[in-house]
């Protein structure tokens, strides 16, 4: 089996592979069972030591702002994970906590029994720390793997500040990535497994029951003790549904990408975003599907290290503009999560976005909201109304008025500081795509993260770049989407 990128691995302890029955993959961020450099080491590792593998995906009920919507979501995954790995040669444990710390131990346990334990390179929420934690916690080496874009998050060794500069950086590092796939099917090749092995596993795991099919299909989440108040999405999780979605979108929609993605009536917008937050599709099918349709090569990249936008892929123009979305504009995110460990505090964004927003926080706000009047689409303004019942009913924002929508939280609420508590809040509670360095790279750059200083300067905003809803609905196509979104701003119930 092809070996992964040294760049992509990393141990969390300096503990050495030991003895064991199996090797364990604990799956907490890229849940997909292909295109996935974690699984791939995960596979490889286990052959080179001729042991079989455990696979590991557990859900907890204690993490910040775990809901129905959310958890339905991951649900999805683990059960198209579920009849996936049932026809391959590991042993998959799905386990989802009944309540808050019924799930302590059980990585321990499994750990106990193996001679290593992998698991996901994912800088930001609060897989991090768990993973730190468990990795003192744990007497097993602990190995992360980066599967997270086309640059390996170590290939920087700085936080890039503006999204030009990062993009220059792409184009000087990125060629000697490209031609480092992960692995289709990494567990094409693995042995069967020993006769026995799985019911040997699970004699040790009596405290924690295997997640049930009532559990998987989401007819047990009423009696979690998570929130109710926000209802699952009509559309479904897990890889099967994120493949699906990719390769229709490359089919359709991508047609129209470069011209059409702003304009909310076109729906030219991938639409991929929390299949790629949850690692339910990998960038990397995403990118090898897009080379294959264009008949793609390493040779047609420009050889112009200038960071511009266009030109420098050697591809068509929809191809260029999705790959700069897919590749410049989220992996920024994931080089800051992985480098400022502040990447969410208001601290992280640059000296002269917060001095402008600090010389104006006296200003007077015309319209101020508290964030539960936001919450309900209660304001004077109809297209924020609608962006904001959007979210809420859908799970989702059009990508264009997402950052409408935070300018208006900014110009709204009574200091910057407070803007992006709002913010963050209401993106992470009803966001199937929240809680994700992408998100978290569209919220600051409401307050100038990754922009410039604009003039005029103006009440409330300074120097930071100013939008309006009448010159949104100038710019776009959106009478449909305001007919759909708009009658429902303000109607729903505070309670």
């Amino acid at each position: 089996m092809s070996s992964v990128p040294s760049i992509r691995v990393r141990a969390l302890n300096d503990l050495d592979v030991r003895d064991g029955d199996y090797v364990l993959y604990w799956m907490v961020a890229y849940r997909r069972p292909r295109w996935s450099f974690a699984l791939q080491h995960a596979a490889a590792r286990a052959d080179e030591l001729g042991k079989p593998l455990v696979i590991l995906e557990a859900l907890r009920v204690g993490y910040p702002w775990a809901s129905d919507r959310l958890h339905g979501f991951i649900l999805d995954g683990m059960r198209a994970h579920r009849d996936y790995f049932e026809k391959k040669n590991v042993f998959y444990f799905p386990y989802v906590e009944p309540e808050e710390g019924a799930g302590s131990g059980l990585l321990a346990s499994l750990a106990d029994d193996a001679c290593l334990v992998v698991s996901d390179d994912y800088p930001s929420f609060f897989i991090p720390k768990m993973q730190r934690a468990a990795a003192k916690n744990i007497d097993k080496k602990l190995e992360v793997v980066d599967s997270n874009g086309l640059l390996p998050l170590r290939a920087a060794t700085k936080v890039f500040s503006r999204a030009f500069d990062f993009r220059r950086f792409l184009q000087k590092t990125l060629p000697e990535h490209l031609d480092e796939l992960p692995l289709e099917d990494p567990l094409a090749e693995s042995p069967p497994l020993p006769a026995g092995f799985e019911a040997a596993v699970r004699s040790g795991l009596e405290r924690w029951p295997e997640a049930s099919e009532d559990a998987l299909c989401g007819r047990t989440l009423g009696a979690l003790p998570i929130d109710h108040e926000v209802p699952r999405v009509d559309f479904e999780g897990g890889f099967v549904e994120g493949e699906r979605r990719a390769l229709d979108f490359l089919d359709g929609a991508f047609e129209r990408y470069a011209e059409e993605r702003n304009h909310p009536d076109e729906g030219a917008a991938s639409g991929l975003s929390p299949w790629l937050h949850f690692g339910h599709v990998s960038t990397h099918q995403i990118f090898h599907e897009i080379a294959t349709d264009e008949g793609w090569s390493l040779g047609r990249l420009s050889k112009k290290v200038s960071g511009a936008r266009e030109g420098w892929w050697g591809m068509s123009k929809n191809a260029e503009s999705f790959l700069d979305e897919l590749v410049t504009w989220r992996e920024v995110g994931f080089n800051m999560c992985a480098h400022n460990p502040d990447y969410d505090k208001y601290e992280s964004l640059p000296e002269w976005a917060r001095v402008t927003l600090e010389e104006h926080e006296s200003d007077p706000r015309e319209h101020v909201y508290s964030l539960d009047e936001l919450a309900v689409a209660k304001t004077h303004d109809p297209v924020w109304n609608a962006a904001q019942s959007e979210l809420v009913q859908t799970g989702r924002m059009q990508n264009y008025l997402r950052m409408l929508w935070g300018k208006r939280i900014l110009e709204w609420t009574p200091t910057a500081k407070e803007a992006l508590s709002i913010m963050i809040e209401l993106n992470n509670k009803y966001a199937v795509d929240g809680r994700d360095p992408n998100s978290y790279s569209g919220i600051f750059w409401v307050l100038g993260r990754y922009d410039r200083a604009w003039g005029p300067e103006r009440p409330i905003f300074g120097k930071i770049r100013y939008m309006s809803s009448q010159n949104t609905l100038r710019k776009l196509r959106m009478s449909e989407y305001m007919a759909r979104f708009g009658d429902q701003a303000g109607l729903f119930d505070p309670a």
